[in-house]
C-alpha cells in the first residue's frame, strides 16, 4: 500500500515551530517513501480556529513549500460521521453513557474487556496492588475505583478500566477473597448491571495485561491496562472529542503512518483500541521529541522567536528555516548541515530521528541562514535587501546605486535580514560612537595625529579599496605605527562601531572624501 501521511493541526493563531516541524517531517517522510502528504485541518474549536488562523497556517505552509497531495479535509465537515461512529461503538458495547441517558449525557469509550485476541494486547502475568487498609473497592461497568497509599502514606483514589483486571480477586488483610471478577459477572456489569462495593479490602490480585506497539522513533512502548481508564469521546453538548474525531478522520483518509509529537504517546494507546473497535487496521506511529530551550524546558515565545512568522519577519529564508527545523531532532548521519530540499528528501529516514528532546539554538539557526543568504544570486539579494530595508527610515533618502554597492559588500556578512538595521552608518554620519572604541582608538594622541593625516590623504586618493589600504599603510609607516594599526581607529571614526566588513571596502562604499570629513568630525567630537 502506498504510504499516506497527514499533518493535522488545530489552527488557533500563530504557527509554532514545533508544529511546523511536524509538518516538515511528515512531508519529508511522504516524499522519501513515494507516498502521499495530506493536510487535515482540525477546526472543531470554532472560537479559536478562525479563518484568520487557518489562513496564517496555509500561508506558512506555502512559504515553506509544504505542498499537499489532496484537497484539504476540514474536520468540521465530518461531525456527523464522528457521531455515527460513536453510535456504532455504543451499539457494539464499546462505548456507553455513564448514568442515566439524556440528550446532555456524554459518551465514554470502553477499553474492551475481551481483548486477548487483539494483536497489540498481551498478557504480562499475575500482579498485585496493595490498598489502603480497610478501604472500599467499587467494581462497575465503568471500571474499578480503589484507594492506595502514596509514598508519603496519604490515601490516593484510583480509577481504572475493567479490562485492566482480568481474573480479579479482591482480598482482605488475611488474603481471603471478598469478591472475584469472572467473565460472567464482568459481562453482567458491562451490560448495565449494578456496581458492586467491596468493603474491608486490602489487596487486588489479577492477571495483568498491557497494550504495546513499536514506535518508529521511540522503539518498543507498552502500558499496563490497569493504568488506563475509559475516556470521553462525545461531550455532553454533543460535540465529538479529539480522540473520536482524530481516529475517524484517519480511517476516512486511509492514513498508514502517523508522525506527531511525543505528547501524543499516551493517546496512541487509547487510539489503537478505537481503530480496532471501529473495524480498521491501526496505522504505524512515529512520535517526535519536543523542541526545548537551553534549560531543557519546552521552547516557547519567552525563549525567543517561536513562531514561523517571527522568522519570516526577521528575513530568515524559507529554505534555511526548513533546513534547520529538519536538523532539529534528525541527522543525515554524515554530518551534513546545509542540505538542499532534494538532498533532505533523499536522506530522510525516521529511524534517524533522535529519541531525546531537540534544543533550539538561535545562533546556529542564524549561521545557517547566513550560509543561505551568502549563496543567493547577488541580484536577488540586492532586491530582497532593498525591500526589507524599507522598514528603516534611513532608506528613504538612500540612492539605490549606493545601496546596491553596500549590499554587494555585506551579503556574505549578513546572517539575518534584520542585520540591515546596522547599515545606517554607510549612508549617514554616526550619531553615537562605541564608548570602548573611542577610548581605545580615538583617545591616544599618536592615533589621533595619524587619523588626521589619513584624512588628508583621503582627500586626494582614488575611490577604491586598494588606494585606501595603501594610504593607511603609508601613514602608519610615516608615524612609526605597526601595520594595520589604523584600521580600527578609522572604522570607529567613520562608522562609530568596532565590528564590520573590510575597512578598505567600507571606505570605498561610503566614499573616501566623505570618510575624510567623518574622520575630522569624529576627532572634533571626541577632543
Amino acid at each position: 500500500m502506498q504510504p499516506r501521511l497527514r499533518f493535522a493541526p488545530s489552527p488557533t493563531g500563530q504557527v509554532h515551530i514545533g508544529n511546523i516541524r511536524t509538518a516538515i517531517f511528515n512531508w519529508l517522510a511522504a516524499r522519501h517513501m513515494g507516498g502521499k502528504f495530506i493536510l487535515r485541518i482540525e477546526d472543531t474549536d470554532l472560537e479559536r480556529s478562525t479563518k484568520e488562523a487557518i489562513d496564517t497556517l496555509l500561508e506558512c505552509m506555502n512559504w515553506l513549500g509544504l505542498d499537499y497531495d489532496e484537497e484539504v479535509l476540514y474536520q468540521t465537515t465530518q461531525a456527523q460521521h464522528h457521531l455515527d461512529a460513536a453510535k456504532k461503538l455504543i451499539d457494539d458495547g464499546n462505548a456507553y453513557h455513564p448514568g442515566p441517558v439524556s440528550e446532555h449525557s456524554p459518551v465514554y469509550f470502553r477499553i474492551p474487556y475481551c481483548c486477548d485476541d487483539y494483536p497489540f494486547v498481551r498478557t504480562v502475568g499475575p500482579a498485585t496492588i496493595a490498598l489502603a487498609s480497610g478501604s472500599d473497592v467499587v467494581v462497575s461497568g465503568a471500571g474499578l475505583t480503589f484507594t492506595t497509599l502514596s509514598p508519603k502514606g496519604k490515601p490516593v483514589e484510583n480509577q481504572a478500566c475493567l479490562a485492566g483486571f482480568k481474573d480479579l480477586a479482591v482480598l482482605d488483610a488475611d488474603d481471603k477473597p471478598l469478591y472475584e471478577l469472572t467473565d460472567d459477572n464482568a459481562c453482567a456489569l458491562l451490560s448495565g448491571g449494578e456496581p458492586v462495593t467491596v468493603s474491608g479490602a486490602a489487596k487486588l490480585k489479577f492477571i495483568r495485561r498491557e497494550v504495546f506497539y513499536d514506535d518508529m522513533v521511540k522503539g518498543h512502548l507498552s502500558k499496563p491496562l490497569d493504568s488506563m481508564r475509559d475516556f470521553i469521546i462525545v461531550r455532553s453538548d454533543g460535540s465529538p472529542v479529539f480522540h473520536l474525531a482524530n481516529v475517524c478522520d484517519d480511517i476516512t483518509q486511509n492514513i498508514t503512518l502517523i508522525v506527531r509529537g511525543d505528547d501524543h504517546v499516551e493517546n496512541t494507546y487509547r487510539h489503537l483500541f478505537m481503530f480496532r473497535t471501529l473495524g480498521a487496521e491501526p496505522p504505524s506511529y512515529a512520535h517526535l521529541p519536543m523542541i526545548v530551550n537551553a534549560q531543557g524546558k519546552p521552547y516557547s515565545k519567552r525563549d525567543g522567536d517561536a513562531f514561523v512568522g517571527d522568522f519570516r519577519d526577521k528575513g530568515v529564508l524559507p529554505e534555511a528555516l526548513f533546513n534547520y527545523l529538519t536538523l532539529l531532532g534528525w541527522s543525515s548521519g554524515d554530518n551534513r548541515e546545509k542540505m538542499t530540499r532534494e538532498e533532505l528528501v533523499e536522506a530522510f529516514d525516521l529511524a534517524r530521528v533522535q529519541h531525546s528532546p531537540a534544543q533550539f539554538d538561535a545562533v546556529k539557526m542564524a549561521n545557517l541562514n547566513g550560509q543561505y543568504i551568502a549563496a543567493l544570486d547577488p541580484a536577488v539579494f540586492r532586491e530582497r535587501a532593498w525591500e526589507f530595508a524599507a522598514a528603516y527610515p534611513w532608506r528613504e533618502s538612500v540612492d539605490r546605486a549606493a545601496f546596491d554597492r553596500v549590499a554587494n559588500l555585506m551579503q556574505s556578512r549578513t546572517k539575518l535580514m534584520t542585520d540591515l538595521a546596522a547599515w545606517t552608518y554607510f549612508f549617514a554620519v554616526p550619531v553615537d560612537y562605541d564608548p570602548k572604541g573611542v577610548k581605545k582608538f580615538l583617545t591616544p594622541d599618536q592615533l589621533r595625529a595619524a587619523l588626521a593625516k589619513a584624512a588628508e590623504k583621503f582627500d586626494s586618493i582614488d575611490e577604491n579599496a586598494k588606494a585606501v589600504e595603501d594610504a593607511l599603510r603609508a601613514v602608519e609607516n610615516g608615524d612609526g605605527l605597526s601595520q594595520f594599526a589604523l584600521n580600527q581607529p578609522v572604522r570607529v571614526a567613520v562608522c562609530g562601531v568596532t565590528v564590520g566588513a573590510s575597512i578598505y571596502e567600507t571606505v570605498e562604499c561610503i566614499g573616501v572624501r566623505e570618510c575624510a570629513r567623518r574622520i575630522r568630525g569624529a576627532l572634533a567630537a571626541t577632543a
